[in-house]
């Protein structure tokens, strides 16, 4: 089967390497989310893989789940931000500097980044066919008190290397972070600022963060929500006990609920015919689209990153 894909794509211009990417650190329940959101892509039938970038001390036990997944596994080197007097707003932010090693897969024509606590729930692959040269992100809301003091104008979901992954940009963004003094909100708000010119918005709808449900409730529709990205207190659902502020309500409890539903569905488990898995995965875009390495000290992540 393999081959008869690769055979196909010899003499098909239009293929091209695009894929998901997340990441991973620590031994703790965030292999969870990775896991669940591998089964949700497959339930919305995308065409793309889901990489996962981890750091060196996810253990091998999670490792082999996430390939029995389907996922394509790529050990990446942490990144630290310059010694700083900073207090992040979450002690683990300081690992997700981590996360600039995406702009070095090189082997990727176009990659979309999704955090391990985002489920898709229609498929986004159209996402991979938007125009080059940008960075694409989803307008957060910046109401609640642990967000409001933050420079950033973008958070976190779709954050799409400009062009492809490339060694230039690569190395301009490690260039720069040794020059810029770190904030609350880590890579984050560095993203923002280095693709301040670049940057794109793109609707509510591909990152439903869930604040929006009681800060900005008219401007949600959630029945055309694609992606929500359950990064409230209390929200994971691998976490939730509904004890936290308001996560006792209807449509949080319904979201976890959906999450669960495609987390424990079996069918959606990898059954290596959903497609090529492996380093050697290549794809075509979906027909229901629409649209030098530094020297590091190696310091284990917190388990919650």
């Amino acid at each position: 089967m393999r081959k008869e894909i690769l055979d196909t794509m010899a003499v098909d211009s239009n293929y091209s390497k695009k894929g998901y990417v997340t990441f991973l650190a620590g031994n703790g329940d965030y292999v969870k989310g990775v896991i669940g959101l591998a089964k949700g892509l497959r339930k919305v039938k995308s065409a793309y893989p889901l990489v996962v970038a981890i750091l060196p001390d996810v253990p091998e036990e999670h490792r082999e789940m996430l390939r029995s997944q389907g996922c394509i596994v790529k050990e990446i080197e942490p990144i630290y931000p310059p010694a700083n007097q900073i207090e992040f707003a979450m002690a683990y932010y300081v690992i997700n500097y981590s996360k600039l090693r995406i702009w070095n897969f090189e082997e990727y024509n176009k990659m979309v980044y999704l955090d391990a606590d985002i489920q898709v729930y229609e498929n986004i692959d159209h996402l991979l066919d938007t125009p080059d040269g940008y960075f694409y992100a989803v307008m957060d809301c910046f109401c609640e008190k642990t967000w409001s003091h933050s420079p950033q104008f973008s958070i976190g979901y779709c954050q799409q290397c400009p062009d492809k992954p490339n060694k230039e940009t690569y190395e301009d963004l490690l260039e720069t972070l040794q020059i810029t003094p770190p904030t609350p909100f880590a890579e984050q708000d560095f993203l923002n600022m280095f693709f301040n010119k670049v940057y794109k918005p793109i609707p509510l709808v591909y990152n439903l963060v869930l604040a929006m449900l009681w800060r900005h409730p008219e401007n949600v529709e959630l029945e055309k929500v694609k992606v929500v990205h359950y990064c409230a207190a209390g929200s994971k659902p691998w976490r939730y006990t509904g004890l936290e502020a308001n996560m006792d309500r209807e449509d949080i409890k319904m979201l976890v609920k959906k999450w669960w539903d495609v987390y424990d569905d079996e069918s959606l488990d990898f059954n290596g015919e959903d497609g090529v898995a492996g380093e050697d995965a290549f794809s075509k875009p979906s027909i229901l689209a629409s649209m030098p390495e530094p020297a590091v000290s190696y310091i284990p992540a917190p388990s919650a990153a």
